[in-house]
């Protein structure tokens, strides 16, 4: 007991000396992965990089590469141009459009990490384009892919209705899809309106596209040089400029090659089910290949220290997964006497454990663990708890330290990497204490 006390009080320490200096905390984690995996938990150092987690560092290194290579050559901002005209410059619709997306993409089958892999890089490079709050496009983005996460045919509603099922327990599958799709829903508009979407709104009318030359529109943005010749509407490009805008919104050849590349990521990911990592790294390589000198500079790009912070905190709760201190605290919960309490505490226990971890593995281990007191005819509404505990385990995915918060961080552009890091910690931490408690309230206690 005293080891897996030790294990967590380490990782408290963690956090205090990564947000009080300037540490990365990946190399603090690190530290103390080989520490108490070595003097407490008796691990030789190749048990203890079992926990390094090769499948994300790869996926994070893959994706930020290629988003990389895709930004040199000039995508990510054609795409932006097209995506400004396809809503007509209501640059308020855009965030609305990414959660929309990802929440397809997830419900459909696609893992939250590639939905949000995908979607990401370019509302992130949207919104530093656009002057949004990059920490609102990131946030929505992840809220999105986690609110079509339970669907029947998702990953995340098929392992959890299969292990109800097994566990005898009743099955609900549309109120565990509902509720995850209403909750990230009703937090997406919170998020809107708290980070500046009804200033958008407001704006909306100011961005609208103005139509000159040969029906080509400008945008009220720096995309190229301008010339302003008043009005509220936007800004008109002089006529000799028409052709090359023309031919900036057609796109060039490498640019349509870069996008059949993301098209092929997605295919090759979400329906092939090929790793995500290998296939993004792969496609990175390849369009290098096409113009190398453009894209030497690209793999220096890639998001390092955010990739250490992660990796080193995954290989540390491997380690305390590896001593059992992970288990340890499951099993002490659900021994308590009030199934209600027992409720209340899995769910946070799920929450602050996915923060880290995989939410796959935590809904895999955790409501076993509740299927005693389901059973002997408590007072828990079995569908209720599900639905808590599925969604308690999910949402906290906003965490840095999880896949989907770790690529939000990797791609957000134009920001203090600290600053921005420590905000998306904050709100991490914040959801992962306010969510169970109101998911419990709302679905075990009503």
């Amino acid at each position: 007991m005293l080891q897996h006390i030790a294990s967590i009080s380490v990782l408290g320490l963690m956090f205090v000396i990564a947000t009080v200096l300037p540490v990365n905390m990946g190399a603090l984690a690190f530290v103390g992965a080989f520490l108490v995996g070595t003097f407490l938990g008796a691990m030789p150092a190749k048990t203890i990089l079992m926990g390094f987690p090769a499948d994300l560092f790869l996926t994070l290194v893959g994706i930020t590469y290629l988003f990389a290579v895709a930004q040199n050559n000039g995508t990510i901002d054609w795409l932006v141009r097209l995506a400004v005209r396809a809503v007509g410059g209501r640059i308020a619709a855009i965030p609305w459009i990414m959660f929309g997306i990802a929440a397809l993409l997830t419900s459909v089958g696609a893992v939250s990490p590639a939905a949000v892999a995908i979607i990401a890089p370019i509302a992130l490079g949207f919104a530093a384009r656009y002057k949004i709050n990059p920490l609102m496009m990131g946030l929505m983005v992840i809220h999105g892919a986690q609110g079509g996460g339970f669907s029947p045919i998702s990953i995340y509603g098929g392992i959890t209705n299969k292990i109800v099922e097994k566990a005898g327990l009743p099955l609900n599958e549309m109120a565990t899809a509902f509720a995850s799709l209403g909750v990230n829903l009703l937090v997406a508009l919170g998020l809107f309106i708290a980070f500046g979407g009804l200033r958008l709104m407001r704006g909306s009318e100011h961005r609208q596209p103005a139509v000159v030359g040969n029906g080509v529109a400008a945008i009220d943005l720096p995309f190229q040089a301008r010339t302003t010749t008043g009005g509220a509407g936007g800004t008109a490009i002089p006529a000799a400029d028409g052709a090359r805008v023309e031919a900036e919104q057609s796109g060039t050849p490498y640019q349509y090659l870069t996008v059949l590349g993301l098209v092929a990521l997605s295919v090759l990911t979400l329906y092939l089910k090929l790793d995500i990592g290998f296939v993004s790294l792969s496609i990175a390589v390849l369009l290098t290949l096409v113009s190398p000198n453009l894209q030497k500079a690209a793999l220096t790009q890639v998001s390092w220290p955010e990739i250490m912070l992660i990796v080193g905190v995954s290989t540390y709760v491997g380690v305390m997964e590896k001593m059992g201190t992970i288990s340890f605290v499951g099993h002490s919960v659900a021994g308590m006497t009030s199934p209600m309490m027992a409720a209340l505490l899995l769910c946070f226990v799920g929450a602050v454990i996915s923060a880290f971890a995989s939410s796959t593995a935590v809904l895999g281990s955790l409501i076993p663990l509740a299927v005693p007191f389901l059973q002997q005819g408590s007072d828990v509404s079995a569908i209720g708890f599900i639905a808590a505990m599925a969604v308690s385990s999910t949402i906290v995915d906003v965490s840095p330290f999880s896949t989907n918060g770790a690529l939000v961080l990797a791609n957000a552009q134009g920001v203090d990497r600290h600053a921005f890091f420590r905000k998306l910690m904050v709100y991490g931490a914040l959801v992962t204490i306010v969510a169970p408690v109101v998911l419990w309230f709302s679905f075990v206690v009503l």
